[in-house]
């Protein structure tokens, strides 16, 4: 038995897994928590359920679209980690953290005077609208903060380190849990007080990443001031995965904009249907997350061969977590609108959706691998393309679910077929040679052409 264990393990594993569990730790802490956050507005009644799930959408779709802070940082770091420039990829990661602050500047100025805009595009009755103004302006006064997080994130795990993002996610998610239950059900703020519990979070957490960045910068006698043309430069990498990030935050504000013109139960449903998600997504994105750490690092050292071997390893460990993600959450779906204190039509809603999320998850485990490392490859072109025309197949079917009438379900399942079509487009792209370029930096001129490529891999 132990030879045959030795002959299914692979070279990647270690490496893979070393990177891989840290962040699954710290991932699944923010979902875990978040859910705390519901079940603790949760018991103020469907309607503050409701309003946060309008607002959390809204303000993850305005950060959200910054994702590439921390995806394009980790991969440019890796890349000049790997090519053995230690010092250029801290530089790379602190122009990221500059660019976080004046982005995250931005957010707050446009955000604060629209949230009530933002909340009533949604569609949602006017109580759940209110409640979710209350939250949204409250929490904005973060986005400094949290993109700060993001783009220090994204340094650490171009650094190959993810313990620190999982010491730093427990304690500040921990925080905002205490700070939640204390203000809504102690001081009874309402769900002010669920907003105010997760800006004094964000802020800690932020402050924790420019602490250790900050500390390894002094070490490696890189200055921490600001570098106009790195800012800049990140700036521009970043464009192509700001409008691959765009299509999958429009797919999400949709699903919860038709949802909240169902109904209030709709609504309230969806919001904890997405929170479970997000937590499975989470889980999952910790291979991913390895995968662009992993694929920067190899195709930075110009290892293409390696980048082949560790990408099919990874795919493995996704679909083989997703099927396992799938039998927990079988197990688990009658206690979870026990849980939320759920009222019956809520219940009813949630106990259907949580079948077809049960159903996406090896292939969601899948997906994500295959993102992440096209993200990790510096692919952000193809990624962006793409997120548009999977954005398309997704309208479709929300279109189809809307002029029919179809109920929440059959708006998971349109969902489904949009993640669906993301696996097809990363497959293709995934097996072709294309995105293997090596170098410190990726670039036109450094692309090899596809004979080379071919030959290498």
């Amino acid at each position: 038995m132990a030879r045959r264990l030795r002959r299914l393990a692979s070279p990647q594993d270690a490496e893979v897994l070393r990177l891989a569990v840290p962040a699954f730790g710290a991932l699944v802490a923010e979902p875990l928590f978040l859910l705390g956050d519901s079940v603790i507005v949760g018991r103020l009644g469907t309607v503050p359920l409701g309003g946060l799930g309008i607002a959390s959408q809204a303000l993850t779709t305005l950060v959200g679209i910054a994702i590439f802070l921390a995806y394009g940082t980790t991969a440019a770091v890796a890349r000049q980690l790997g090519a053995g420039n230690r010092e250029a990829a801290l530089r790379q990661g602190i122009d990221g953290l500059w660019l976080a602050a004046v982005i995250g500047a931005a957010v707050l100025a446009v955000g604060w005077p629209l949230a009530g805009p933002i909340a009533a595009a949604f569609g949602g009755s006017h109580a759940v609208s209110r409640q979710a103004v209350i939250y949204l302006r409250i929490s904005l006064l973060a986005a400094p903060a949290m993109l700060a997080v993001l783009a220090g994130t994204g340094v650490l795990r171009g650094l190959q380190d993810t313990r620190t993002p999982l010491l730093v996610a427990v304690v500040a998610n921990a925080l905002n849990v205490a700070l939640n239950a204390t203000f809504v059900l102690v001081l009874h703020w309402g769900i002010a007080g669920s907003a105010w519990g997760t800006v004094i979070a964000q802020w800690g957490t932020a402050a924790a990443y420019l602490a250790v960045v900050a500390r390894g910068a002094r070490r490696a006698g890189v200055t921490f001031g600001p570098d106009m043309a790195g800012i800049r430069s990140a700036a521009r990498a970043g464009g192509a995965l700001i409008l691959r990030t765009m299509a999958l935050q429009v797919v999400l504000v949709l699903m919860t904009a038709i949802a909240a013109r169902q109904s209030d139960a709709a609504i309230a449903a969806q919001q904890v249907a997405m929170r479970i998600w997000n937590l499975f997504v989470f889980a999952l994105d910790a291979i991913a997350i390895a995968g662009q750490a992993i694929t920067g690092r190899y195709l930075g050292a110009g290892d293409v061969a390696g980048t082949r071997a560790a990408t099919r390893r990874m795919i493995g460990w996704g679909a083989v977590y997703g099927t396992l993600f799938s039998a927990v959450l079988l197990a688990i779906r009658p206690e979870v609108p026990g849980l939320f204190d759920a009222a019956p039509d809520v219940r009813n809603l949630l106990l259907a959706v949580l079948l077809v999320v049960i159903v996406q998850q090896p292939v969601a485990g899948v997906v994500f691998v295959l993102d992440g490392v096209l993200i990790g490859a510096g692919d952000q072109d193809y990624l962006a393309v793409a997120g548009v025309v999977t954005l398309a197949v997704f309208g479709i079917a929300a279109a189809i679910v809307v002029t029919t009438g179809s109920g929440l379900v059959a708006l998971w399942l349109a969902y489904s077929l949009w993640m669906l079509a993301r696996f097809g487009t990363l497959a293709l792209r995934a097996r072709s040679s294309r995105w293997l370029v090596t170098g410190a930096v990726r670039g036109r001129n450094a692309m090899l052409s596809d004979r080379a490529r071919s030959a290498r891999s």
